[in-house]
């Protein structure tokens, strides 16, 4: 009994202990963030798994151009005939001369050596396609990546939003509490009316519910945030990055563009799918040429049928040729494979000129609103001492009689406007240096 005892507590001081380490709160940078995402990343992992798929397909289209050997072999059970006889032919030959007995059973083992000489640059070009679709795909996998990046400081920076407007709601709910309290004072002094203290109350109420949405999303956004990062949404996290005042940028608009042009891993892919495109072309019109190869086979056999007279013993043979083939006619399949190969490879070069007007365009948009956004922050800064001072001015004014009661509670939601337009503007510049460094895909220096 006291056994029984001994361990129900210890397995309920396990199941404390793993429910409390499971209530434990994450705390996390955003470099952090982006590197536990990374490495969850179900999307990414497609996109790896796709890259592997095209290396393989790139190597077996490069040792297409080497030397195969292929070994075969089988048994075949014949069906009884008479053997080869002559005679006789009285009187040299009384009796009948068997010159090819018959075997029933027969094997044979066969080495084939295949070296192609010329294929009219198929198999070179084939070659080509696959390597240089192997480098787009490459680059395809790291534009996924920049993109997980860029989604990763989005959620993460929301979340720092969420968190900073629910520090600022509580502060200015418990000055709004304060305020009523003396407001109250007031009233029970004869100083100040009713209506005053409703009106009070009115404003706190509407804080208490601005707070309690600002709550909801926090959670929200920690969702979101778990979800993006690969975390069991159930999971609790804190940001442990912290964001400063803007400083002084040095960026060239047409310095960026260029630097896009040069790192951009989607205009690197496109740009390789035209190359792989004009090998396409030189592929459709290796129908044009013969295709030549060397052929050797070794043959082991019992009978072998290159021995006569027959004999039931393996024997060994072997040869060695040339092969030509070269389509005739073949209702210009070769001309229609080519016409499409050149549409194609003038669709990517369409494509390829369509994204660098969209990248110069993207760039562009990104320089301007990052500059607004520092712009934004010193004005919000600004902002934020007027009404703070505002507010303390108004509210010692409104303790000594000075003013009205109408006039701190707007002093109060000016307080309150002033700090969210400055989180706003601190979390709108983050995002922007974010999405003009995914732009020009300098997140992947990082």
């Amino acid at each position: 009994m006291m056994m029984k005892n001994i361990l129900t507590i210890m397995i309920t001081g396990v199941a404390i202990s793993l429910s409390a380490s499971a209530q434990q709160t994450m705390s996390l940078t955003v470099e952090k963030s982006i590197e536990i995402g990374l490495a969850n990343s179900k999307s990414l992992h497609a996109s790896m798994m796709r890259l592997e798929g095209a290396d393989a397909r790139s190597s077996e289209a490069s040792v297409a151009r080497l030397a195969t050997l292929k070994f075969g072999g089988g048994y075949t059970r014949l069906s009884d005939v008479p053997p080869f006889n002559i005679g006789p032919y009285p009187p040299i030959l009384t009796q009948p001369v068997t010159i090819s007995s018959v075997v029933l059973d027969n094997y044979n083992l066969r080495l084939t050596l295949q070296q192609p000489l010329f294929t009219g640059f198929r198999l070179q070009r084939n070659a080509e396609v696959a390597d240089f679709t192997a480098q787009a795909t490459e680059k395809d996998y790291t534009r996924a990546k920049s993109d997980l990046i860029y989604d990763i400081k989005t959620a993460y920076w929301n979340f720092y939003k969420a968190n900073e407007f629910k520090r600022v709601i509580d502060e200015v709910v418990e000055q709004m509490k304060a305020h009523l309290k003396d407001v109250q004072s007031f009233v029970a002094q004869g100083i100040a009316t009713k209506n005053d203290e409703l009106r009070a109350e009115t404003q706190l109420s509407s804080a208490e519910l601005t707070q309690l949405d600002a709550g909801n999303n926090v959670q929200l956004a920690m969702l979101a945030l778990n979800n993006t990062i690969g975390l069991p949404l159930g999971t609790k996290v804190e940001v442990a990055s912290t964001l400063q005042g803007a400083g002084a940028s040095s960026y060239d608009v047409d310095q960026l563009i260029r630097t896009a042009y040069e790192q951009r891993p989607d205009l690197n892919a496109m740009e390789l799918r035209v190359r792989a495109g004009e090998a396409g072309v030189g592929l459709a019109r290796a129908g044009w040429y013969p295709q030549i190869s060397l052929v050797g086979d070794y043959y082991y056999a019992r009978p072998n049928s290159r021995i006569f007279p027959t004999l039931d013993a393996f024997r060994n043979t072997w040869d060695v040729g040339i092969n030509v083939s070269m389509d005739i006619w073949n209702w210009g399949t070769t001309i229609h494979q080519t016409t499409e190969a050149q549409a194609q490879l003038a669709q990517a070069q369409d494509a390829l000129g369509q994204l660098k007007d969209g990248i110069s365009l993207e760039v562009t948009q990104s320089y301007l609103n990052f500059n607004e956004s520092q712009s934004r922050i010193h004005v919000a800064e600004k902002g934020v001492e007027q009404a703070e001072e505002n507010y303390r001015i108004t509210n010692e004014k409104y303790k000594s009689g000075l003013v009205l009661n109408s006039d701190v509670l707007d002093a109060e939601v000016s307080v309150l406007q002033a700090k969210w337009n400055y989180i706003q503007a601190l979390v709108d510049h983050e995002l922007a240096d974010a999405k003009l460094q995914q732009a020009t895909a300098n997140d992947l220096n990082h």
